[in-house]
């Protein structure tokens, strides 16, 4: 007589790896999705944020006013004082997608805002050394980050 064996353990121990399998492959896309999702915000950011950079460095008026400018560093709510061109060009072509400030230091100084309480802040900068009649480079920083949907 031949004795059938039991394959029932078998069976639901393949079960309980496949179910596991597809469970990580579906988290792993999630995660994935997740991830590229956030490096695209993070590349449209950085590129708006070069573009107004390289338009106010461009710009020989704008870049007089901030070689002039004195009593290093500006704060962002000091601009409209002391660099009012500069912040009026910002705040034109900053989109409404994102929420920016500047700062305006020294070559050599550590250029970073106080209240930087938002997560996922990104932040470029440009040098504006000199125009025809001057030479006293200073960095312009810009921080930007995604505007809060209520």
């Amino acid at each position: 007589m031949v004795k059938k064996k039991n394959n029932r353990g078998w069976v639901r121990l393949i079960e309980v790896f496949i179910a596991i399998f597809l469970i990580s492959g579906v988290l792993l896309l999630i995660a994935n999705k997740t991830s590229s999702k956030e490096e695209s915000i993070s590349a449209t950011t950085s590129e708006q944020e070069i573009a107004i950079l390289r338009n106010i460095q461009l710009n020989y008026t704008l870049r007089t006013e901030i070689l002039n400018a004195n009593s290093l560093p500006i704060e962002w709510e000091y601009f409209s004082d002391k660099i009012p061109n500069v912040k009026n060009k910002i705040v034109e072509l900053i989109p409404p997608t994102i929420d920016c400030k500047a700062k305006l230091c020294l070559i050599n100084d550590t250029c970073i805002l106080d209240e930087l309480a938002k997560s996922n802040i990104y932040a470029e900068a440009v040098v504006i050394s000199a125009d025809l009649n001057t030479y006293s480079p200073r960095q312009l920083k810009l921080f930007c980050s995604e505007e809060e949907v209520d």
